[in-house]
């Protein structure tokens, strides 16, 4: 359909067959057409299947598959977008795929609210369906976690995990600042950064459990209250996987969106930014720290009828000051994202508190470089972009060298 408000993607595919591995893994890229733009973030994965990965910031992925699946069809999943689906098999022969799409043609009308709910009715009846949306049994998920750390501009280590993580059910907790899943940890590999003196202006605690704790969909962190539904917004709606979505947001001292399914008002997206905070929150060394800000992303799919976790994403931003004088001396980020590559439900494996990670930080997990595992696992693959973040690493000696030494 040709349409000035018509957006394309190209998709670009390699095929690689690793016979050894007996896996396939599918190379891409996913961008609009028009504006040249990448679509970060799509999610990928197999039609009926749990496994899948997502694009990274550029839209470039690597998604390996169990050969077993050849004849499984590949979906691919961007907010705005129709799906595209394709069977495995039908890249085998093509070293460049090209694939153009619409957004869904929902978009493509001027879109006007023609029900009565409000931003805020909407949210309410989402947060009153979260327990019939949510698993309520048993299940476990493999995930990919990693976490960047920056100061005064440069990056000073990168440290990336492969985990299982267990929840007995997504119920409501009682206490909604202690964490309810189990973590085992699988395979782990870090830069000599961990070292680096600045690391001490960090949490020292396990910051992979701490993201999960942000998880306010999981964790009932939003709460049912008239305030809240008062200054709801509806904005125009979107499509997602083939459905049609509410988009909700609030403006004020932070920012929320909320994307729900209009079908059953499971909630498929949250975009959080805060406010910055003048308050002390830490002194070390002569320095107290100051609250920057925080964005975050949590994206769920569904799977056997339930939502799960697809992806989160977290940047926490830290200003220390001089304790005296109240002069800036640096500012610390951290960026933090987990991918779940996938999901078994029901289940009969458990993660034991023996078992279960250490409370402390990953980073002191002692953990020997798996570099044939990394080879073949599915992670969020690295942009060109982050050859800042390699540079910066690298001062200390080659990125691979340092998982070796670590």
């Amino acid at each position: 359909m040709e349409s000035r408000h018509c957006f394309w993607l190209v998709f670009i595919f390699a095929f690689v067959t690793q016979a050894a591995a007996q896996n396939i893994t599918l190379t891409g890229t996913i961008k609009d057409k028009i504006s040249g733009e990448a679509l970060p973030f799509a999610s990928i994965g197999i039609k009926g299947k749990s496994l899948g990965t997502v694009a990274n910031l550029q839209g470039q992925f690597d998604f390996h598959i169990p050969a077993s699946y050849a004849n499984e069809i590949v979906v691919i999943s961007m907010l705005g977008y129709a799906n595209f689906e394709a069977p495995i098999w039908s890249f085998e022969k093509r070293n460049e795929l090209l694939i153009e799409m619409n957004r869904s043609s929902i978009l493509l009308e001027e879109i006007t609210i023609k029900d009565s709910l409000t931003g805020g009715d909407v949210v309410r009846i989402a947060l009153q369906k979260l327990n019939g949306n949510l698993p309520q049994e048993p299940y476990i998920t493999d995930a990919f976690y990693r976490d960047i750390k920056k100061v005064g501009g440069r990056y000073i280590s990168l440290l990336e995990g492969a985990v299982k993580i267990y929840d007995e059910d997504s119920k409501e907790p009682r206490n909604k600042n202690k964490l309810r899943e189990r973590v085992k940890l699988i395979e782990l590999r870090q830069s000599l950064g961990y070292e680096s003196k600045f690391t001490t202006y960090f949490d020292q605690d396990n910051l992979l459990e701490d993201l999960l704790l942000n998880n306010n969909i999981r964790y009932r962190q939003i709460e049912a209250r008239e305030k809240l539904f008062s200054v709801l917004v509806r904005q125009p709606d979107s499509y997602y996987n083939e459905h049609e979505i509410y988009v909700v947001d609030y403006t004020g001292n932070y920012h929320l969106t909320l994307y729900i399914d209009k079908t059953d008002f499971a909630i498929i997206r949250l975009d959080y930014t805060s406010g910055k905070e003048n308050e002390i929150l830490d002194k070390k060394k002569g320095l107290v720290s100051r609250f920057m800000g925080i964005e975050k992303t949590i994206e769920y799919k569904k799977y056997a009828g339930k939502m799960f976790v697809n992806n989160l994403r977290m940047r926490t931003l830290i200003s220390w000051h001089d304790e005296k004088t109240n002069d800036l001396k640096f500012e610390t980020e951290l960026y933090q994202q987990l991918l779940i590559n996938e999901i078994e439900i029901p289940t009969n494996e458990r993660i034991s508190s023996t078992e279960s990670m250490k409370k402390y930080g990953l980073q002191y997990q002692n953990y020997t470089y798996n570099k044939k595992f990394w080879e073949d696992y599915n992670v969020i693959k690295r942009t060109p972009l982050d050859q800042q973040i390699i540079s910066d690493l690298e001062k200390s000696g080659p990125l691979e060298k340092q998982f070796e030494e670590f």
